[in-house]
């Protein structure tokens, strides 16, 4: 089987990614600038056989260059980026952080990357915030109108990335998912959030009183679209990841009160809308559905209980964690 090297293997969605290839006998290399956290935050140590895994702390923007020599030793077929300094409210506070992480370093990456003849596929984790907030369902090929420093740093990563295909016929292929959640998922956002704070009787900030508009993916089915996107997508497209269905941030917490049997009105705080806020993205999927015969197979009602669950079988751990985001610039 070939062997895929996931960078941001740290991150929530390439913890699951990870996770996933090595549940169908995979080898994979993982590669994150921070030492790996506490494994309730890593699916893939949930495995009991992930003897196929290897990790490697690496900072692409200090240390490319160890990156780059163990690619030539190992000779991955499939590369699967994640990596990238998220967080949209906080790249207004040190925008130069976005930027040297979201594009530099990547430049410098990719620039690296065309000129490995081993390599079939590079797999680019992007974002619908490129798209800036939109009205309805849109397409792949929707026009860019990021609003944030965190939302442009993407769009001009992706903007470079097609200028390499078209130049170099560089393989890429990119990824655009809905908000993801699920088991594992990080403490600052939303979902474990809310589920978090009700548990311990914290009060839950609710951002322009939770109006705005999402598609909520379960991480199990973006991580299967992922792999289709990686052996089937056609090199130099675009492939939407969502459900089609949506919820305003508001009803998905009441949901979630609904689970954990807590009083909306004694979780809930509503405070102001973020700065450069997108009221809604919401992404069509078609593309994916016809021409990878991919669907999602988890409804919210059923992703939610799972994640209730892990955050109750985990809680001793996760109370005793930060909840905040912690920035590494």
């Amino acid at each position: 089987m070939p062997v895929f090297l996931v960078i941001g293997s740290n991150s929530f969605s390439g913890a699951s990614f990870v996770g996933y290839l090595l549940s169908l006998g995979y080898k994979v290399l993982g590669v994150s600038r921070s030492k790996q956290p506490n494994n309730v935050f890593l699916p893939y140590q949930w495995i009991e056989e992930n003897k196929n895994f290897n990790f490697k702390q690496i900072d692409l923007n200090q240390d490319l260059e160890k990156l780059i020599k163990w690619l030539y030793k190992e000779e991955p077929k499939y590369i699967v980026n994640f990596a990238a300094q998220g967080m949209v409210a906080q790249s207004w506070d040190t925008p130069e952080d976005w930027y040297q992480t979201n594009i530099l370093a990547q430049v410098k990456l990719h620039d690296r990357l065309r000129k490995l003849d081993f390599l079939d596929k590079y797999i680019h984790v992007t974002t619908p915030e490129v798209y800036g907030s939109t009205e309805g369902w849109i397409k792949e090929n929707f026009h860019f109108s990021p609003s944030t420093p965190y939302a442009v740093s993407r769009a001009a990563c992706d903007m470079h990335l097609k200028s390499f295909f078209n130049a170099y016929n560089f393989p890429v292929v990119f990824t655009r998912a809905a908000n993801v959640y699920g088991p594992g998922q990080q403490l600052y956002r939303i979902v474990p959030r809310a589920i978090l704070f009700s548990l311990l009787g914290k009060k839950l900030q609710l951002h322009g009183g939770g109006v705005s508009v999402r598609s909520f993916i379960h991480i199990n089915d973006v991580a299967d679209a992922t792999l289709k996107i990686a052996l089937e997508g056609k090199l130099g497209e675009t492939y939407h990841i969502s459900t089609k269905s949506t919820v305003s941030i508001r009803s998905l917490v009441k949901k979630i009160c609904d689970l954990t049997q807590v009083s909306f009105e004694n979780l809930v705080v509503d405070s102001e809308e973020r700065l450069g806020k997108d009221q809604s993205y919401l992404l069509e999927s078609d593309k994916i559905r016809k021409e990878l015969n991919w669907k999602d197979n988890t409804d919210l009602e059923k992703g939610l209980v799972s994640t209730v669950s892990w955050v109750q079988d985990n809680l001793t751990t996760l109370k005793s964690l930060p909840f905040d985001y912690q920035h590494k610039s």
